[in-house]
């Protein structure tokens, strides 16, 4: 089996349980037993022509729905803070997805690709995991133990996967460093609000969304890395580029604030962030 026929394995898995136990062995095996990029193989299209059908494998809950349905919670309530840990679960989750889906989707990539983005899987499931048991143990206002699924949630950031599925400079362009580079932005912004409530499972949210934001800034900088390197193999100028990907995929218009140091740290240029934040260049 391929690394790229292993990470569709994993990619389908639908328990999420099941799914960080596989990518953790997935992972193990991809730094104890190297590959040659001419390994790499087209055969996975023929071969797992029914599990293609399946992706992503996920649970039944939770409910997905429109965006804009799911509910505002007040983070100042032991459920609105439920929920927001929920939503940050859901992402990370997806985010488990949306690297494997990187690696089995697109033949024919450097070696260095395949292994930066089943790392990003990886790290994307620890995070998964830390948040799903942070969940399990937050107060409940029954007693009962909240987990995953127990919120609704939308599936924006694999719709996003889905447009871009045959184009990967779009897909690096408008997953990892449009819709995840957003994470660096919010971070912040959930960390000082968590600081407001001054609880011991606020706390140790804020301590997880530490680890999340320093993964997080590789993750974005491993996708800006290979953008660059697909838009220059082409003779694309990357910040017009981007444009063009923006308006072509309905990908949506960034707004501040910006997260710039976090930015900068995960490879944006001084002309991209310029851009983003409508600005002319500087000097």
């Amino acid at each position: 089996m391929t690394p790229r026929e292993a990470a569709l394995d994993v990619l389908i898995q639908i328990d999420p349980s099941q799914k960080v136990a596989a990518m953790a062995q997935l992972w193990s095996m991809a730094n104890t037993h190297p590959w040659k990029s001419d390994e790499l193989s087209q055969r996975i299209h023929s071969t797992h022509a029914d599990a293609v059908c399946q992706v992503p494998g996920r649970p039944i809950r939770p409910q997905l729905v429109a965006p804009g349905a799911v509910p505002t919670r007040s983070p100042f309530t032991v459920e609105g803070r439920a929920a927001l840990i929920h939503a940050i679960c859901h992402i990370e989750f997806n985010a488990i997805n949306l690297a494997l889906d990187a690696v089995w989707r697109y033949p024919n990539m450097p070696e260095s690709y395949y292994t930066d983005w089943l790392r990003v899987a990886f790290e994307e499931s620890t995070h998964f995991a830390m948040l799903r048991a942070h969940l399990q143990q937050m107060p409940h206002p029954t007693g009962d133990t909240w987990d995953y699924g127990d919120f609704t949630a939308h599936d924006g950031l694999w719709a996003m996967c889905e447009k871009t599925a045959d184009d990967i400079t779009a897909r690096m362009a408008l997953v990892p460093r449009t819709l995840e580079a957003r994470g660096l932005d919010a971070t912040p912004i959930i960390q000082k609000k968590l600081a407001r409530i001054d609880t011991p499972d606020a706390h140790s949210a804020i301590a997880i969304l530490d680890v999340i934001l320093r993964d997080e800034i590789g993750h974005v900088a491993i996708g800006n890395h290979w953008y660059h390197v697909l838009c220059e193999s082409a003779g694309l100028d990357p910040v017009a580029h981007y444009q063009v990907l923006v308006e072509r995929h309905d990908a949506p218009q960034l707004k501040p604030p910006f997260n710039e140091t976090a930015r900068k740290k995960a490879g944006f240029t001084e002309i991209e962030l310029n851009y983003l934040m409508g600005l002319p260049p500087r000097g």
